[in-house]
């Protein structure tokens, strides 16, 4: 046996292997009816100048594990990827690198596909997309005219973020603590005409359409606190003196005698008709300075609520009270009417707005076990009995409510109503880097959809493409692109220069990789119904409710267009933790401005380096670009090799919990595989190709225990893949690898030994494949075997073999724990309760009592009840 044969290598071993699977094209999918379809798929990435970090490969690698584990398993399996190549990210970075999207996207996506490979990522690059390309965005614009055609499109004026000193519009990530991310001046809002899709209409399918999806909980109460579906009460209101009026909704109509001020968005048009002069330069401050804040920020559960008087006082309906009529930025123009009644003592909110500014706080509601006379120290949400409410008092919150959701509407002032946080999806972007909206404006005609046989709408071949200075896209000052003729009467028109926001392109994406090349239509019918929904969709919490409701948003309206035969796209859902990595922070020095949430100012590793300890703060912190703390894939696999990424990646942790990176774990992990490797070179010569010729034989005690050590692997491994716990899987090979290096340490003379052991190690290579898949085909190819093991199948895993010969029994008297016996696998349930019975730690404790019951649980435990 040569010396470089026994040493681990995995810079000699990796390439080759990566070569010979792309010149095989083994991952290259096509339709098998015959065999059962498994689609995974990771969330569509958006290429940028950094590649991919070690932190990305927590679900690329977990992914590719689990694809590879279910094609041995034999599933036909799509595992496809492309680029969510359009939008803000692409542009931003390429207007700092003076260059342009369309050169350095190409660029980006190079660099990826690089170092996907060089991880052993076994994608189906045959049916690579990218969303830039117009034979995808195409299809995008398509699916805007299925939309603007179902009535689910239109264009509305709607703020949007402005910096007036860089005379551009920002996205809300643009726009950090009020300020332009750029130049760091206050942003402003400014109406623009604005492109939504009306997935307010879907609100109650995608709410209850939740139910049914094997999905994380966290993900799904997210996406329904989202929706925000609420039932309640709308009721108009007066404004004391002025002859004006507003509507407040409200869930608990029962609270409404314990109203003791109403609060108006900063955005609700009465605010300016209703302030009292003296007021009145407060409010317009108050309401300047809310244009700053984005709603994400105003609706923080920990910001402290702020607040300002307008001097005018509404009537409550149902006792004539005055109440002082506030502008506070909690409340938003856009949920409900924009105006709400204000319940200190029964709502968090109002109750620390209410102690802030001394307003009063009522007790309406008696929560079961307080006495109505207590003072109120905190607010009562609860649902209890009214009090101190008129002729209501008494009455239970719900009878209270329904009782006065009757009495409003009998009188014409109020309706019963639900009500929905979910604002319709707003899709303009006033940008170049995206697909053209597919709008002609007719002055005739009014807005007219391309027709499909017209598209794509080309996004032209400019240089300058930085944002135009007055709030439009800069498509909107090339006439080579604005000029056109309606395609309905001919006439001059005008195109649409708004792009839509990169949202769109992955909304629909995971169809589009069921037939990728088409361009006849966006997706075969037939395909998608094979492929689809996707059965395993791995990727980020972060988007739980954009792209995984709009994605849902989307597939619902091409349902009812009988355009796809499901109404789900995504099947079940897998998050992945995050890798954390040592971010250093200098102290600031006196003067220095800190950005919003830090208590330092972020410096390099070297720069940190070279400052005393005292001056560093290190926090552990997500890996990003922006924190200048990414670890590439480079820097481990030249040193530890692809495998050793992967194991680690798999091993570190449950899959769905934060890491903190450790060169130690790579270290491990590139140890454990040395071990496999000179484990296995030591069997070869002990490896029998004909081992299930011979499995009759029979078998010793020993070579029976590692028979059933190899079985129980072999379940409990596929089992922890296919259920993402790929850290158990893991640990399990890691047993099972113990186990057969000491039966060979122990020798393996006779014939029965060998065949136990080639069984073991035949499996595990097998088993090895999805998890670490270079170092796998390589012992494979040592052992004499040919082709990849991509393409063969899993070891199969026999019960009979793995049952335990004994089993070991818990016995219990009346619940405690007096002995343990061991006994056959397969005593009765009578056996078990004879010998539970007869046992001599027992039989003490059943002297002088009677039996009343024993419980067996088989396999387990036997519960004598005695008294």
């Amino acid at each position: 046996m040569a010396e470089a044969d026994e040493r681990y290598d995995p810079k000699s071993i990796e390439p080759k292997w990566q070569s010979r699977w792309e010149d095989a094209d083994i991952f290259r999918t096509t339709e098998d009816p015959g065999k059962p379809k498994a689609y995974g798929l990771d969330f569509f990435p958006y290429p940028s100048g950094a590649g991919i970090s070690v932190g990305h490969c927590r679900n690329y690698i977990p992914t590719d594990v689990y694809c590879r584990l279910m094609r041995m398993a034999g599933h036909n399996v799509l595992h496809p990827m492309g680029w969510d190549a359009f939008g803000l990210p692409a542009e931003n970075e390429a207007i700092q690198k003076r260059s342009h999207p369309k050169k350095t996207v190409p660029q980006y996506i190079a660099t990826y596909k690089r170092q996907m490979k060089l991880i052993g990522i076994g994608y189906d690059w045959s049916r690579e997309i990218n969303s830039s390309d117009p034979s995808y965005y195409r299809w995008t614009q398509w699916c805007f005219n299925v939309l603007f055609r179902r009535g689910l499109a239109y264009r509305s004026f709607a703020p949007a973020n402005w910096c007036p000193s860089c005379r551009t519009v920002l996205a809300n990530e643009e726009v950090q603590g009020g300020l332009c991310w750029r130049c760091g001046s206050p942003a402003e809002k400014k109406q623009l005409p604005q492109w939504f899709f009306k997935i307010t209409d879907y609100a109650d399918r995608l709410l209850y359409d939740l139910d049914d999806l094997d999905w994380p909980e966290g993900i799904k109460m997210m996406q329904r606190n989202w929706i925000g579906r609420s039932e309640g009460v709308e009721f108009q209101m007066e404004v004391a003196g002025t002859g004006k009026s507003f509507r407040a909704f409200t869930t608990r109509i029962d609270t409404i005698f314990g109203v003791t001020f109403c609060v108006f968005a900063p955005e609700h048009p009465l605010v300016a008709e209703v302030t009292a002069p003296e007021c009145r330069a407060a409010v317009e401050e108050y309401v300047r300075q809310a244009q700053h804040v984005s709603e994400m920020d105003r609706m923080a559960a920990e910001r402290e609520r702020t607040g300002v008087f307008t001097g005018a006082y509404a009537i409550n309906p149902v006792n004539g009270e005055h109440v002082p009529i506030w502008v506070a930025d909690y409340v938003l123009m856009g949920y409900g009417t924009g105006a709400i009644m204000a319940v200190p003592g029964h709502d968090e909110r109002d109750f620390d707005f209410a102690r802030k500014y001394g307003l009063e706080i009522r007790r309406v509601i008696c929560p079961p076990g307080k006495n109505p006379n207590d003072p109120i120290t905190e607010a009562e949400p609860a649902d209890g009995v009214m009090v101190n409410s008129g002729d209501f008092t008494g009455l239970p919150s719900d009878e209270g409510k329904e009782r006065l959701a009757e009495w409003f509407e009998s009188r014409g002032l109020g309706e019963r109503k639900v009500n929905y946080r979910l604002r319709d999806w707003l899709i303009s972007r006033q940008r170049y880097w995206g697909a053209p909206i597919p709008i002609v404006h007719c002055t005739s005609c009014g807005e007219v959809a391309v027709p499909d046989e017209q598209l794509p709408v080309l996004l032209p071949d400019v240089e300058n493409y930085e944002p135009s200075g007055t709030g439009e896209s800069p498509l909107a000052a090339i006439p080579e692109f604005v000029d056109t003729s309606c395609p309905r009467c001919g006439r001059g028109a005008k195109r649409e220069t708004d792009t839509m926001g990169g949202f769109a392109c992955s909304s629909w994406y995971f169809l589009r990789f069921a037939d990728p090349h088409n361009q006849e239509r966006a997706w075969d019918p037939e395909k998608v119904a094979y492929w689809l929904p996707v059965d395993c969709y791995v990727g980020g919490a972060e988007h739980a409710v954009m792209h995984l409701l709009y994605a849902r948003f989307w597939t619902k309206v091409f349902y009812d267009a009988g355009l796809v035969p499901f109404q789900e796209p995504f099947e079940r859902l897998v998050n992945q933790g995050m890798v954390l990595a040592q971010t250093p922070y200098r102290r600031p020095r006196e003067g220095e401005r800190l950005r919003v949430g830090e208590e330092g100012i972020l410096i390099s590793r070297p720069e940190a380096e070279r400052l005393p300890s005292d001056q560093v703060i290190w926090k552990w912190e997500k890996m990003s670009k922006s924190k200048g703390n990414v670890v590439t894939p480079e820097e481990v696999v030249d040193e530890y090799g692809a495998d050793a990424l992967r194991v680690y990646e798999l091993f570190v942790a449950p899959f769905d919990m934060n890491v903190q990176w450790s060169t130690e774990g790579i270290v491990g992990a590139n140890r454990f595989l040395g071990r496999v490797w000179r484990l296995f070179w030591q069997a070869r010569p002990l490896f029998i190709r004909e081992w299930r010729d011979l499995l009759g034989d029979e078998f010793d005690d020993r070579s029976r225990e590692l028979r059933r050590k190899t079985h129980t692997t072999i379940k409990r491994v596929c089992d922890d893949i296919r259920d993402f716990r790929f850290n158990t899987a893991v640990a399990a090979m890691m047993e099972w690898l113990n186990a057969i290096a000491d039966f060979v340490q122990v020798g393996t003379p006779e014939r029965q030994h060998r065949v136990a052991l080639s069984e073991a190690v035949e499996a595990f290579m097998r088993l090895l494949s999805p998890i670490a898949p270079h170092i796998a085909d390589e012992l494979w190819e040592r052992y004499g075997f040919t082709g990849f093991l991509f393409l063969d199948q899993l070891p199969v895993y026999d019960e009979a073999v793995a049952a335990a010969d004994e089993v070991t029994i818990a016995v219990q008297v009346n619940g405690k724990l007096r002995a343990t016996l061991s006994a056959p696998a397969s005593a009765s349930n009578s056996d078990l309760e004879q010998l539970a019975l007869g046992h001599p730690k027992v039989t003490p404790h059943l002297a002088g009592v009677t039996v009343r019951k024993v419980i067996v649980v088989p396999g387990r435990l036997v519960n004598i009840v005695a008294n």
